[in-house]
């Protein structure tokens, strides 16, 4: 059975107008109760299948006929398996209230859904631009929708994604958002749609004068590049990626290309393609480089039709149209300065954290006799604002830092309506693509994650100064 959609999300700001926010979303949803107009069992054997997930959510793709849901993905959340699920938890702690206090709409929501969507709408639209943020509506959906979600898509997930979480089933919508693989409708006109996820990672160096000195490595190696090493280490990759976010992000064409044909070589999880909304290319996310992706030449036949080459030239060209897309519409100019939010590294973050924890600092108790502990102890004098905006700041350019871009192609008509999307030439092909481009997984980072991404940090750190040491 279709769901109706609750009303848009850009009507939250009006909220303050009429009332409680929490109180107008129950009506809103007793009132779409009240017509059944809600995603039962049955729509999920039939009409939803699994496309994807990430550490949070898991993406439905839809399959039946109904236009409401055409050419739409449904965001499910998760929950770890080990854990109980409980109705009654707190969407927030106190201290993640305290943090987001000056959003509203954020503080005051009744479930972790609305919390994900106003933290898009009011935090992360706003930094990268309402034309590359879609901000998605919510439906409503059955328990017996989301455990037979849970049953349909098992033998589909990667088996680490299976033992570490399952369907959160105590949730009582999920969120509609388009499908950034495909144009709407285009699919099903006949029209072809091949579509980049890429997994740009933070994209510059830290400066910072809390990075203690045996860490200074970090001012002038990627983050991406140590990680490899300790991800090598561990298991997780055969091989490292050539990678580096700097070429990517650099405004310069020539590295641009060098950056997305290196992701191309080692995809792992930071490069897919899709053609028409199925995967054809890239990680799948689980285990040492687990794939589901073609080899090249099939690649290059797939293309066949759509990109006007030679055979053996058109993954070369797509790769071009990929780096001259990212080069013309300078996107990832403004997911730069998000990220860059993050000005003090959380070598500097991290006591701002127990600050608003009011909790002895476990970083100052261990590096007692650090040369910059008085750099240190100026942290912990700062007024309570301020460490709040240093750790706000933090997490939302964690966000940016861990979010993906997806871009999707289709060729230019020529000679039709004025298309509404914006264009690129791919000069070796001497032909216009429409493009459009999305950032999504643009997830709010619990506050708690502070500790595990200084641990993090640490051992990644550690391992590069201590491997590349040995060469």
């Amino acid at each position: 059975m279709a769901a109706t959609l609750l009303q848009p999300t850009s009507h939250l700001t009006a909220f303050s107008h009429i009332g409680n926010w929490k109180e107008m979303v129950s009506m809103e949803e007793k009132e779409e109760r009240k017509k059944k107009m809600v995603l039962e069992e049955k729509d999920a054997a039939k009409e939803w299948v699994y496309k994807g997930e990430g550490a949070a959510n898991l993406v439905l793709s839809y399959k039946g006929s109904s236009p409401i849901f055409v050419g739409k993905v449904l965001r499910v959340q998760k929950a770890p398996r080990n854990s109980t699920q409980s109705t009654t938890s707190s969407v927030l702690t106190a201290n993640e209230i305290l943090l987001w206090n000056d959003f509203k709409d954020i503080v005051s929501s009744h479930s972790k859904e609305i919390v994900e969507q106003s933290y898009v709408l009011n935090i992360m639209l706003p930094l990268l631009g309402s034309e590359y943020v879609d901000v998605g509506k919510r439906v409503l959906v059955s328990r017996q929708f989301l455990e037979a979600t849970e049953d349909n898509i098992h033998c589909q997930r990667p088996a680490w994604r299976v033992n570490a979480a399952k369907v959160n089933t105590i949730c009582d919508s999920a969120l509609l958002i388009s499908d950034h693989s495909v144009f709407p409708h285009g699919t099903l006109k006949g029209n072809p749609c091949i579509s980049v996820e890429i997994k740009p990672k933070c994209g510059f160096l830290p400066s910072s004068k809390f990075i203690r000195e045996q860490n200074a490595i970090k001012k002038s190696v990627t983050r991406f590049r140590m990680h490899q090493l300790l991800k090598l280490h561990k298991g997780e990759i055969s091989q490292k990626s050539e990678y580096s976010p700097l070429d990517l992000y650099s405004g310069c064409i020539e590295r641009i290309n060098k950056a997305v044909k290196a992701l191309f070589t080692t995809p792992q999880n930071n490069f897919r393609i899709f053609l028409n909304g199925s995967l054809i290319f890239g990680g799948l996310g689980g285990g040492m480089d687990s794939t589901n992706f073609v080899n090249g030449e099939t690649l290059e036949n797939l293309f066949e039709g759509i990109i006007k080459a030679d055979h053996g030239l058109r993954l070369p060209s797509f790769l071009q149209l990929i780096a001259e897309t990212i080069f013309k519409s300078r996107v990832l100019d403004r997911l730069l300065e998000a990220q860059k939010l993050d000005s003090i590294d959380i070598e500097g973050a991290i006591h701002a954290y127990y600050n608003i924890l009011s909790q002895p600092c476990q970083i100052c108790k261990d590096l007692a006799d650090c040369e910059l502990s008085e750099r240190y102890s100026y942290l912990h004098s700062i007024p309570l604002e301020e460490s709040l905006k240093i750790v706000r700041d933090y997490l939302i350019a964690a966000t940016a830092k861990d979010c993906s871009l997806m871009i999707s192609f289709r060729p230019g008509e020529s000679g039709g309506p004025v298309s509404p999307y914006s264009s690129v030439q791919l000069e070796s092909t001497n032909q216009s693509f429409d493009y459009k481009a999305y950032f999504i997984d643009l997830d709010m980072k619990p506050l708690k994650k502070m500790s595990y991404y200084y641990e993090l940090d640490q051992k990644i750190t550690c391992c590069y100064s201590e491997r590349e040491n040995i060469k």
